[in-house]
């Protein structure tokens, strides 16, 4: 893929970051993942890129826009083939809510190179890059934890693992808790959690527990730019959703997926804040129009871009 493309969807994530922002607080989480969508997918088309969505707002009777296998950008005869997998407003609720850490977020790559992940739950541990390749799924909760504080030099009480505040997650976090680490339990947003991992200045260790399993594989290209690392496992809740995943190209249901198995090869990702968080500043309003805080990053270099921009609405009104 052209490196620049990854300057090119930045401006995409910036379109949904702005329209959902206005929407701040208000309780309005169906309308602000609507606003995300809708500018999402009008700069979509503004690419060169034939492009199509393999993660996206669900499948085609579920989603009138940014369905899994909708085509966009230019289309032209040259433009390149690439798959998106994209959240236009990861963490409705938090954006609803006006809480912290709801951003827009898109990961490129290679046509093919990304799992298509049906809508059910995954199963999924993210580290930093300091502890790349030394877990693997099958360890205990126990030998995860001591694994990483073996590797980054602290005691296991020092050790800080995020979990998703659920009550699926009820022995996971007694077991944390027994452990002696300490936890970061959050509401919503767990893209954002996986990449803390990748972070020092977050104070995150571990993510550990289930989420959504699309998310997984946006949150797997985004560690992977990082050089951190990703595991999963897909967690079925009834045999629709075997059926749905089977249809999808899923065969194997006990497979444990590696980063390179849900996104393979060379992969970009950009994001930007919708609301102020641990790794981007949120939308701000002024009478001249509004800033924006995205990064964007390659995973064949390594190289992680901060963008700080200013939007004149008075001469590009969004």
């Amino acid at each position: 893929m052209d490196r620049n493309l990854a300057l090119e969807f930045v401006r995409v994530t910036e379109a949904a970051s702005i329209s959902c922002a206005r929407l701040m607080g208000r309780g309005e989480r169906d309308a602000a993942d609507q606003a995300a969508v809708d500018a999402m997918r009008k700069a979509l088309d503004s690419i060169n890129v034939t492009g199509t969505v393999v993660i996206g707002e669900g499948e085609r009777d579920e989603a009138p826009m940014l369905y899994i296998g909708e085509e966009f950008g230019k289309r032209g005869p040259d433009s390149p083939k690439v798959d998106v997998a994209l959240d236009p407003l990861e963490g409705t609720n938090l954006c609803a809510l006006g809480h912290n850490d709801a951003m827009s977020v898109i990961a490129i790559a290679d046509h093919g190179h990304f799992l298509h992940a049906p809508d059910t739950y995954m199963d999924k541990v993210a580290v930093g890059p300091d502890c790349r390749g030394l877990l693997r799924y099958e360890m205990t909760t126990r030998e995860k934890v001591e694994a990483v504080a073996h590797a980054k030099k602290k005691d296991v009480n020092e050790v800080t693992v995020t979990v998703l505040d659920r009550p699926r997650h009820e022995k996971l976090i007694a077991d944390l808790r027994a452990l002696g680490c300490r936890i970061r339990l959050i509401s919503d947003g767990d893209i954002s959690a996986a990449l803390s991992t990748c972070n020092e200045e977050t104070g995150i260790d571990l993510l550990l527990g289930s989420g959504g399993a699309p998310e997984g594989v946006i949150s797997a290209a985004a560690v992977k730019c990082f050089g951190g690392d990703f595991i999963g496992k897909l967690m079925f809740r009834s045999d629709e959703e075997k059926a749905r995943a089977r249809k999808m190209g899923v065969t194997d249901f006990d497979k444990v997926y590696g980063i390179e198995d849900l996104a393979r090869g060379n992969v970009m990702v950009s994001m930007t804040g919708v609301t102020d968080g641990a790794w981007l500043k949120g939308v701000k309003f002024y009478s001249w129009g509004c800033t924006t805080n995205s990064i964007v990053m390659r995973s064949a270099t390594g190289t992680i871009r901060e963008l700080n921009c200013r939007h004149r609405f008075d001469i590009k009104p969004m």
